[in-house]
């Protein structure tokens, strides 16, 4: 049946991948990947031979009408990011709103997210919570943060390594250092990590070392 599909791919164990998400990725006739380079280690894992196309934030305003066409034509696509749900903090959302729009079906398939386990394993109030995504990495980033001094619910961020600190370090001067937090790295990778405490501590603590892989920052929602 022609349809869009979204097809999460794991944030790091190539093992957290589903059974029906190699099975789609085979039957296709197309799958859009963010990073076909990034992607074609995971096809090549898996022994899926489809073909890829490059979709990213660069060529998507250029490239949704015409594959929307290509499914109500008759064709079936996948499209997946670099890692976890297309479309949260990566491309997706411009081309599953022409399809609604056209009349294309679109189904996303459960899977992995990088946020969902930093939550899950913060330690903080996870029945109502806010995701933020990434901060603007210049222009607003203060105006960003400083609009969320009376959030209540609990709030994620999705950074890279090269601005946690100075991320922290902002997060510090809007909430102050005793906000409790947690900050996940390398989320299922060999060196996972999930470093808990109060804002100044995690500071400290990254301070010290060397940072890599994607961040996921958990934030306590303001109390009292």
């Amino acid at each position: 049946m022609s349809k869009l599909y979204l097809v999460p791919t794991p944030v790091g164990n190539l093992e957290d991948i589903t059974l029906r998400a190699i099975r789609i990725l085979k039957e296709v006739d197309f799958i859009l990947a963010e990073d076909t380079r990034t992607s074609g280690f995971l096809l090549k894992h898996f022994d899926i031979s489809t073909k890829m196309y490059s979709h990213h934030k660069f060529n998507e305003h250029q490239a949704v009408e015409h594959i929307a066409d290509r499914i109500l034509n008759g064709e079936s696509c996948a499209l997946i990011s670099d890692a976890g749900t297309p479309s949260i903090s990566d491309p997706g959302f411009l081309l599953v709103k022409t399809c609604i729009e056209k009349g294309a079906e679109v189904e996303c398939l459960p899977g992995a997210t990088a946020f969902v386990p930093a939550l899950a394993a913060s330690g903080l109030p996870s029945e109502r919570f806010c995701f933020e995504g990434f901060l603007p990495q210049k222009k607003g980033r203060n105006k960003k943060v400083s609009a969320l001094i009376d959030e209540e619910r609990t709030m994620i961020f999705y950074e890279s390594p090269f601005r946690l600190t100075k991320t922290l370090e902002l997060f510090i001067q809007y909430f102050g250092p005793e906000r409790k937090a947690s900050v996940a790295r390398e989320i299922s990778k060999l060196h996972e990590e999930n470093a808990r405490g109060t804002l100044q501590e995690l500071l400290d603590h990254f301070n010290a070392k060397t940072v890599k892989g994607e961040i996921v920052i958990v934030v306590e929602g303001k109390t009292g």
